[in-house]
C-alpha cells in the first residue's frame, strides 16, 4: 500500500494558505511539492498596475507553467502536493478577469480553447482540498505575507473571486473534493488543526497516510 502513488492539490483564493498546507503536507509525508510561481513571474507586478493590459499574457503564462508542472506529475512514481490546480485558471481567475472586462472576447476565447485541448490530456488529482475564506481573512494574511505587488489589490476584485470559487467547486466533478472553512483554523500553528485536515484527506482516500511517511 505504501507504494500507491497519491496526488493532491491544495485550491483556493490569494491569501488562503494554500502554500503554507502544501509545505505542511509535503513535510509530513515525503510528499514532493509543486509550487504555483510566483516570485519569478515576469507578469504579476505589471498585471495588477494594469490587468486590461497583461490579462492575457498572465493567463497563457500560468497555463504554461501549470501544464508543464501537472505533466511531470502524472509521469513521475513520486506522491505529489500541488499548490493551486491547473482547473483553477480557466474557471476562476481568466473567467473573471472576463467578466470583469479586463480580458476582450477574443483573448478569452483563444485562452479558453487553448486550455480545453490541454487539460484533456491530463489525469486530475486523486483529491483536490478546497480552502475556503472570508475576504476578511484573506486580506488579513495578503497583508501579513507583505509582498509589494499585493498590497492594492482591490476587494472587488478578490470578492468576485470568491464568487467564482464558489460556484466552480459546488460543480467539480472531475475526482475527489475537500471542501475545508479556514476562518477559524490555524493549521500552521496548530497541530490539532493541521491532523484535522489530514483526517478529512484519509476518509476521502480511504488510506492511514501514516503508512506513507
Amino acid at each position: 500500500m505504501n507504494n500507491k502513488k497519491i496526488f493532491i492539490s491544495v485550491a483556493g483564493n490569494i491569501g488562503c494558505g494554500k502554500s503554507s498546507l502544501t509545505k505542511l503536507l509535503a513535510k509530513r509525508f515525503n510528499w514532493v511539492p509543486y509550487f504555483e510561481s510566483v516570485s519569478d513571474n515576469p507578469y504579476l507586478e505589471e498585471f495588477y498596475a494594469d490587468m486590461s493590459r497583461w490579462s492575457f499574457n498572465l493567463q497563457i503564462y500560468f497555463l504554461a507553467h501549470r501544464f508543464k508542472i501537472h505533466k511531470e506529475i502524472t509521469e513521475k512514481p513520486n506522491s505529489v502536493i500541488q499548490d493551486r490546480s491547473i482547473y483553477e485558471d480557466v474557471e476562476i481567475f481568466a473567467k473573471n478577469l472576463h467578466n470583469l472586462k479586463k480580458m476582450s472576447n477574443r483573448d478569452y476565447d483563444t485562452y479558453r480553447n487553448l486550455f480545453m485541448e490541454m487539460t484533456s490530456y491530463l489525469q486530475p488529482p486523486d483529491v483536490l482540498v478546497y480552502l475556503k475564506a472570508s475576504i476578511p481573512t484573506l486580506l488579513k494574511q495578503i497583508s501579513l505575507r507583505g509582498r509589494e505587488f499585493e498590497k492594492n489589490i482591490d476587494v472587488n476584485y478578490m470578492t468576485e473571486l470568491n464568487f467564482s470559487y464558489e460556484t466552480w467547486i459546488n460543480n467539480y466533478n472531475l475526482g475527489k473534493k475537500l471542501i475545508i472553512e479556514t476562518d477559524e483554523l490555524d493549521f500552521v500553528h496548530s497541530e490539532k488543526d493541521f491532523d484535522d485536515i489530514i483526517d478529512y484527506i484519509e476518509k476521502l482516500l480511504l488510506l492511514d497516510l501514516r503508512l506513507f511517511i
